[in-house]
């Protein structure tokens, strides 16, 4: 497997998710009063998960542990910082889907089940509030999907390498064909 420049990473994700410095210091500001919510997000999570039929052999048995690893996740999500060793965390936590050959699709539909039961949770904990809430909602939208671009490389990454292996492509011939594809089409190495 190639070697990950993380702090290359982070900041593509960044930019691409427009996660920006004041989204990073709202969400650990905010972290304390988020988090006794947690739980509470991940229980609604999994009870949805469990209503459709192709996530079950992903699931079954293993509902308890899913839950506490998730909460767990859903900790750091807030707890910053959000720099190489973050992005590292969060590829290993795609890393970990890929291994179980949990779809692409599960992945992304996860995020957006994160903040179906997060969102509406906002106007309750920060009551008469419509700025924090504001704020909170970019804020929480930008890090999901910081988040969920990391964890995606990993399948990505993992398709590159089932594409050298059965094509027999070497990594120094792929990324020659690459740059020279790149070149073609006027775009930087």
């Amino acid at each position: 497997m190639s070697e990950i420049d993380f702090t290359v990473l982070s900041e593509q994700a960044k930019a691409y998710s427009g996660f920006e410095a004041e989204d990073e210091a709202l969400l650990i500001a905010e972290a304390e009063r988020l988090s006794p919510y947690l739980q509470q997000i991940t229980d609604a999570f999994y009870e949805e998960l469990q209503t459709i039929p192709e996530a079950a052999p992903f699931l079954e048995g293993r509902i308890d542990a899913l839950k506490t690893t998730h909460t767990a996740w859903l900790n750091r999500i807030f707890q910053g910082p959000y720099d190489a060793d973050f992005a590292q965390y969060m590829h290993q936590v795609g890393v970990v889907h890929v291994q179980v050959k949990l779809p692409e699709k599960f992945m992304t539909s996860g995020i957006g089940l994160i903040n179906k039961h997060l969102i509406p949770l906002l106007p309750e904990i920060y009551p008469q509030d419509a700025a924090k809430i504001g704020a909170l909602l970019k804020a929480l939208n930008a890090a999901t999907s910081y988040c969920l671009l990391i964890m995606l490389e990993s399948y990505r990454g993992h398709e590159l390498e089932r594409f050298m292996e059965v094509t027999g492509i070497s990594r120094v011939l792929y990324n020659n064909l690459a740059a020279a594809y790149r070149s073609a089409r006027g775009q930087a190495a």
